[in-house]
């Protein structure tokens, strides 16, 4: 080698005949190329930018193209006066450095482009060497910065360099001006190719040839940083295949203190029949390098120092051999002060959760924009990060901003065994190690899992929550998202917030619970609203809100899936309780839900617990003006299957305002009263002294004789003998309180009344259960369902059905041992069982 760099030169200025004539008529030029030069000028048609014109060389060619080879000199001029619109010219130069002395060093435009016509310009340079001889190009300032082949740069100057492998070509990369790469070495030859715009004064190559020894593989680029900043680099080839079983290395200089992180953007990998794709890494300072990474693994980050990337192909299928192609980024920063601190994150009781740490979406910028990396064990570093149950995990974070990150998690909870699991309850919360990393939590979710048909799922918050609606909305910094998870399930129940009147929500099934954080406060406010889930016995309704109002403020409730529209059949129940000495004002908001029902019916059910009462509203008509309520009430909405249109959503207000009574119905009361309390006293009077006469005129009357013969002559017997098991002392009626009066006398002669069972209404709640709806009729199209015509197959008594007394009338003849006296029946009935 070193006999090839004897410093011998082709000093081929002095020799070059180059001319340029302005002759009478038109611009004319003379190139002329000396023996043994190795240069070889071409002119020929380009991609003509105005159609239906024509331009041609003087003199005329048969293909319109000029060709100049070594120890020629040529004269020409064009047929019009633009024809940098028509032509371009080449210069291509060929240098052996196997057949004799090499030329090494700064290499010169040859010819001059100040003695070319002004056409977009390509100097080509082709270097054959030995398989063992390296040859290196060195480009001086500014260096280069590679980009994809077909992309242009911004100053029209392109780079070109291809490879050799035996016979064939590989494309090293196309670059522009302004970037990192400051060498490329390669060995068995080299082809560098600059493109210069016609309207581009470049006098200069911008790089120079020097001999190396070989370097064992196809190529070596190296990429000098000198700040903070970002280079994309690309594989040989690409995006087209990396050669088979190749090796090809980056090197990377780092000044002091900067860290650089990797980032694979785009990549394939072959199908392998020996060896392993793989990329390696020599990094300063470690013990095991080189390291080695899968292409499919998190690249390493957080590098101080200089180091080596490399890729290395395999042995590929020869009938299914694919693509190997690597596209990646390295970006260099200043280390942040989170860069030398270590949080550990453990998950290692954890069963079924996951923890991601990604960037917020975010506007592109053309400036450059530090990266923000996650780093597991300080070196492992990318722009996302996810950590599974069972370990425990230490990263660190290498970010000149977190905010540019956050965080989202998801917690799978389930329980298949009903008879454990029912009334268990446990806590949704999030785990400490997660809330003290310095990254805002976005989301955090809790995936509720219950068995089909067996349990359902009860949400207690320590405060009660509010529904965010447009009407009152959400403002504090986070709020729960519910939502069903089932297969085939589309149903989200809403988005709550604390500060609100919803003490309790009940639902059906599986179910997610979303923790959504909106500013960096909720850390405080989350541990004083806190949320349990229960499981409780399997209901049918889709969801059950148990709703207390605040006398001080109105509660906005709406149904599930409001955007989207309640689902078809689906039922949902409000139980809104009423303090006593309140008056509770149900309003809709709208007149109208302008549904449609292509089968069955839409219902509004408004229930009071306390007396079972029910008014039930077609939501296919007017919704009823505000309601007032007493009493705590149910509210039901059941949906029928809505034609194609307009689906099911309703809001609705609940608002308190103090029970008040009017000061006449007061008096009134007062009055009425006393008046009744002197009649009732005078009353009591009379029968006391009516019954102290009756005292003294002999023995009590009704007392029993069992040796009267009760039987009138000549009249069947009224009572046939009664079986053995039956009781003959049994009266069907007994008209007379009195009878055995002798038994009510106390001590001091009083009566003492006798304790009897009255009816009285029940006054308790009964509203532990929401009401059912009403029975619908698949039909198409809606007709009303008329009282009288109920449903087919639709029995009018159901397990819900409330028990009524009823009193029975002289008309009536259901039992007349209790309707019929007894001294004016004509035959006793048998008596039933």
């Amino acid at each position: 080698m070193a006999g090839l760099n004897c410093g011998v030169t082709l000093p081929l200025l002095g020799v070059l005949l180059l001319g340029a004539a302005h002759l009478t008529g038109g611009a004319a030029f003379e190139i002329g190329l000396p023996h043994g030069s190795g240069i070889t000028v071409s002119i020929k048609p380009g991609t003509p930018l105005l159609p239906g014109k024509t331009c041609h060389i003087v003199p005329r060619t048969k293909t319109d193209t000029l060709l100049i080879k070594s120890g020629e000199t040529k004269g020409f001029s064009f047929s019009c006066p633009s024809p940098e619109n028509y032509f371009v010219i080449e210069v291509q130069r060929n240098i052996d450095c196997m057949a004799g002395p090499c030329f090494f060093g700064e290499v010169q435009l040859q010819p001059p482009t100040s003695g070319l016509p002004t056409l977009n310009r390509t100097f080509i340079w082709n270097v054959q060497a030995h398989k063992r001889i390296g040859l290196e190009l060195q480009f001086s300032l500014p260096r280069l910065r590679q980009i994809e082949p077909g992309d242009s740069c911004p100053d029209g100057v392109t780079h070109s360099i291809s490879g050799r492998i035996d016979s064939t070509t590989v494309q090293i990369g196309t670059f522009c001006s302004n970037g990192t790469v400051s060498r490329i070495k390669m060995q068995e030859g080299v082809q560098m190719a600059l493109h210069l715009p016609w309207f581009h004064h470049r006098n200069v190559s911008g790089f120079s040839i020097a001999n190396r020894s070989s370097i064992k593989r196809l190529c070596i680029i190296e990429s000098v940083f000198e700040g903070e900043g970002s280079a994309t680099l690309m594989s040989a080839n690409y995006p087209a295949g990396f050669p088979e079983d190749e090796l090809m290395t980056w090197q990377f200089v780092i000044p002091a203190p900067l860290r650089a992180s990797v980032s694979f953007l785009q990549f394939n990998v072959s199908n392998c029949e020996r060896k392993e794709e793989r990329v390696e890494y020599y990094i300063p300072g470690s013990t095991t390098n080189p390291e080695v990474f899968k292409l499919e693994d998190k690249q390493p980050g957080n590098m101080a120092g200089n180091f080596n990337l490399s890729l290395q192909g395999c042995d590929q299928d020869a009938q299914n051999p694919g693509i190997l192609r690597l596209k990646f980024q390295v970006l260099v920063q200043h280390p942040q002060q989170e860069s030398n601190i270590t949080y550990v994150v453990d998950l290692s009781k954890e069963r079924a959760m996951w923890l991601s740490i990604e960037p917020r979406p975010s506007r592109q910028s053309r400036r450059f924009v530090p990266g923000c990396f996650v780093c597991l064990e300080s070196r492992t570093c990318s722009t996302n990060l996810t950590l599974t149950a069972g370990s425990k995990h230490k990263i660190s974070f290498l970010c000149d901003d977190l905010t540019r990150l956050w965080m989202n998690a998801e917690k799978t909870v389930d329980c298949m065994d009903h008879r454990y699991c029912l009334r268990r309850s446990f806590p949704l919360l999030v785990p400490g190690d997660i809330l003290q990393l310095p990254v805002q939590l976005h989301d955090f979710s809790w995936k509720l899992l219950v068995p089909k048909d067996r349990l359902s799922l009860a949400l207690v918050p320590a405060q009660k929550l509010q529904q965010h609606t447009q009407e009152r909305t959400c403002n504090s910094s986070f709020s729960y998202l519910v939502a069903s998870t089932g297969p085939g399930q589309d149903l989200y129940f809403g988005s709550f917030c604390s500060g609100g009147a919803i003490q309790q929500i009940q639902v059906k099934q599986n179910i997610s619970v979303t923790l959504r954080t909106f500013a960096p406060s909720f850390r405080q406010e989350v541990s004083r609203q806190g949320l349990i889930v229960a499981f409780i016995p399997y209901f049918k309704e889709e969801a059950v809100f148990t709703v207390t109002p605040d006398t001080k403020s109105k509660v906005y409730l709406r149904t599930p899936n409001w955007e989207r529209g309640l689902p078809s059949l689906a039922s949902v129940s409000w139980n809104i309780s009423v303090p006593r000495d309140q008056v509770a004002c149900l309003t809709f908001m709208k007149e109208r839900t302008g549904l449609v029902c292509q089968t069955g019916r839409a219902f509004l059910i408004v229930q009071e617990q306390s007396s079972a009462a029910e008014e039930v509203f077609s939501l296919e008509e007017v919704l009823p003006k505000p309601i007032a309520r007493h009493h705590s009430f149910w509210v039901n909405i059941s949906n029928c299957s809505p034609a194609s249109g307009k689906q099911l959503d309703l809001l609705f207000q609940v608002s308190l305002t103090p029970r008040t009574v009017d000061l006449t119905v007061i008096l009134i009361a007062v009055v009425g009263g006393g008046a009744l309390l002197l009649f009732a006293l005078g009353l009591v009077i009379c029968f006391v002294k009516k019954k102290k006469k009756k005292r003294t005129k002999g023995p009590a009357v009704g007392i029993y004789n069992g040796n009267v013969n009760t039987q009138m002559p000549m009249q069947p017997p009224k009572f046939q003998k009664a079986p053995k098991d039956a009781d003959p002392h049994v009266y069907a009626v007994i008209e007379d309180t009195m009878v055995y009066g002798h038994l009510l006398q106390g001590s001091n002669g009083s009566f003492i009344l006798p304790e009897v069972d009255t009816y009285r209404p029940f006054q308790g709640p009964v509203g532990g259960c929401p009401p059912s709806p009403p029975p619908t009729c698949s039909r198409a199209p809606t007709v009303k369902l008329a009282p009288e015509e109920p449903c087919p197959g639709f029995s009018p008594e159901s397990e819900s059905e409330p028990y009524t007394f009823s009193h029975p009338t002289k008309g009536s003849r259901g039992d007349e041992n209790t309707a019929v006296p007894l001294l004016d029946a004509h035959e006793a009935e048998q008596p039933g069982e």
